[in-house]
């Protein structure tokens, strides 16, 4: 999975994706603009959110340090910012 997503690692761009917690694998599936993320951690303590961004830096080949979510802190609708 590691870069399965690179093409989208431009800085400055907005990545926006449906999020769900819980699930039974960790997997971006899709592409832009309709990206979901599964991922095993819980929507509890932001562990999901901080789930999804290892997640999404590992498939666009990046420091997870380079994400930031702009916007969906509670929602399944998360916006990442790559800086």
């Amino acid at each position: 999975m590691k870069g399965s997503h690179a093409h989208l690692a431009i800085a400055g761009v907005d990545i926006i994706l449906r999020v769900t917690p819980n699930a039974r694998r960790r997997a971006i599936e899709g592409d832009a603009p309709d990206l979901r993320a599964y991922v095993i951690a819980p929507p509890a303590d932001g562990a999901a959110n901080a789930a999804v961004q290892d997640l999404l830096a590992e498939a666009l080949g990046v420091a997870k340090t380079r994400l930031v979510l702009v916007s969906g802190v509670t929602s399944r609708i998360k916006r990442f910012r790559l800086l």
